[in-house]
């Protein structure tokens, strides 16, 4: 099964022009690659998702920059479990149980993707009490909870089992 893409559309801003634009994209997270005019001195870029180029710019060089801020935005989207149990996502963070890391690392490897209840079990070995349907849904339900504050969400595919996804 392919996962789905999050094809993250880079802006093209002229600099210093379009200074304005520039500042709008900062403030909704917007990815964007400043194209330096001329003889101006390009901008400090502190924001992970903003880089700049020169103007004239190959249309190759163009294209690996926009790559690059790409990758580094859809990075920001894939949430990530420390090794004491706190998943961060989106600058925040919740504490979850081993019970909910496990679920969560087998949904976060398949992220975007449908993951089967056969395969979430097998996730969690250790734990015959997850066999069972309904213990299994108690579990997502708790973590569908948890999760919320951090704009993730487990929406159940009937008949496929449950896809870890982005609340927009």
């Amino acid at each position: 099964m392919t996962g789905v893409q999050y094809e993250t559309d880079v802006k093209l801003v002229r600099w210093p022009a379009e200074e304005v634009r520039r500042e709008r994209y900062r403030a909704l997270g917007i990815p964007r690659l400043l194209v330096v005019e001329g003889g101006c001195r390009p901008p400090v870029c502190s924001d992970a998702k903003e880089d700049w180029i020169r103007a004239p710019v190959s249309r190759t060089d163009l294209e690996a920059r926009m790559a690059t801020l790409r990758a580094k935005a859809w990075v920001d989207r894939v949430p990530e479990i420390d090794p004491v149990g706190v998943l961060r996502h989106g600058g925040r963070s919740c504490a979850i149980s081993p019970t909910e890391a496990d679920l969560l690392e087998c949904l976060i490897r398949s992220f975007g993707e449908v993951v089967s209840r056969e395969e979430l079990l097998q996730c969690l070995p250790e734990r015959p009490t997850l066999s069972r349907r309904n213990a299994l849904d108690l579990h997502i339900m708790r973590v569908r909870r948890r999760i919320k504050p951090l704009n993730l969400a487990i929406r159940t595919v009937w008949g496929q089992g449950y896809l870890l996804e982005l609340v927009k």
